[in-house]
């Protein structure tokens, strides 16, 4: 999730948690403490891909987390020089507010590696876009009024453990949804799509429209559908589209490829694009890689495309081979959204791509 969203949680655990203690500062300890596992951001990891699969990763790792909690009680407790017995109760702070955050981030479809380093398996449920407003303002409500009627006790604790409950309820009733959603989803898949890779997962800032993406069973295409949770029983109408995962044949083994591969659940397109490697003296008979992780963005607006590859042809032969990648930076467009929200309650409205 966004940033303020996981400052608005850790600051509601901060509250429940030591606000009878130092009232509003324990806001901000927990939703600092919180907002820890995001400064891998700022850490270089090598490579525009590297950068993209391993956010989120160790610093997420519930594992590593469970051991760098007691460390950062400690290190507030000492530096507040509270009482000794306080530190047990930091130390709970300091838990939840850790533990919660990848716990919350699994809940969107980017990839949280939860176990790390038992294994880099990106946990995705997709039920929740990356910002949801519903479930922000429920916590930030919530702490407003915390703080608004902090002097009667027994109102300040009903609003916050009110706002943690009903958030927690919202992400509940978002894997209900999206379970909803993927059966009418299924019922629907076009010809040839039965047996290829598939997900439903919320379109954006909302839990009641949602998005199918899904593969052909030979991976030649991709097929999306939009549909409502007002649409009753009908199911998206899907739109296909080239997938080309034929163009990456021979780089199967690429670090960069293979790692994008996984990380999306093989829910990606490919594409030659000229343009995106930036060079005007690019020679005809050679054109760049673009692989796409079709799960984040709408159609024609994806966040995340990389430069993987070359496609060079000389004579008859076309090969696909290596090249340094680079990220494929995105437009910022936000048009396209206006149809989305208007999807919600007229399933009359297509949501076109736009060529890229």
């Amino acid at each position: 999730m966004d940033s303020l969203t996981q400052f608005a949680l850790g600051a509601a655990i901060g509250e429940a948690v030591l606000g009878r203690r130092i009232a509003a500062k324990a806001m901000l300890y927990g939703g600092a403490i919180a907002t820890l596992p995001d400064l891998d951001v700022f850490i270089p990891m090598g490579s525009p891909v590297a950068d993209f699969v391993y956010h989120r990763s160790w610093t997420h790792s519930l594992i590593v987390l469970a051991v760098a909690a007691p460390i950062v009680a400690w290190v507030i407790h000492r530096l507040r020089g509270d009482p000794p017995e306080w530190y047990r109760t930091w130390l709970l702070l300091a838990a939840l507010a850790l533990l919660t955050h990848p716990l919350l981030d699994a809940f969107t479809v980017y990839g949280t590696q939860l176990l790390w380093p038992l294994t880099n398996y990106p946990f995705g449920v997709g039920s929740m876009f990356i910002i949801d407003p519903a479930y922000t303002l429920t916590l930030i409500c919530g702490l407003i009024a915390a703080r608004y009627y902090g002097i009667f006790e027994d109102t300040r604790r009903r609003a916050i453990a009110g706002a943690l409950v009903l958030s927690t309820m919202y992400l509940a009733w978002s894997v209900a949804a999206q379970t909803i959603a993927a059966q009418a989803a299924e019922a629907k898949l076009p010809e040839g799509f039965a047996d290829g890779e598939r997900i439903t997962i919320a379109a954006p800032f909302n839990t009641l429209l949602w998005r199918t993406i899904a593969v052909s069973d030979d991976g030649s295409r991709y097929a999306v559908g939009y549909n409502s949770l007002i649409d009753g029983q009908d199911g998206p109408r899907f739109t296909p589209f080239d997938a080309n995962h034929a163009l990456l044949d021979g780089l199967e083994t690429y670090w960069p490829v293979a790692r994008l591969k996984a990380f999306t659940g093989g829910i990606y397109r490919v594409r030659e694009a000229v343009e995106a490697a930036g060079d005007a003296e690019i020679k005809k008979t050679e054109s760049r890689l673009v692989l796409t992780d079709l799960r984040m963005g709408v159609e024609g607006r994806y966040v995340f495309s990389f430069v993987v590859g070359t496609r060079q042809k000389e004579g008859e032969v076309v090969r696909s081979l290596p090249t340094p990648n680079a990220r494929v930076v995105p437009q910022r467009d936000l048009s396209g959204f206006g149809r989305v929200f208007a999807r919600i309650i007229d399933p009359t409205i297509e949501i076109v791509p736009r060529s890229e």
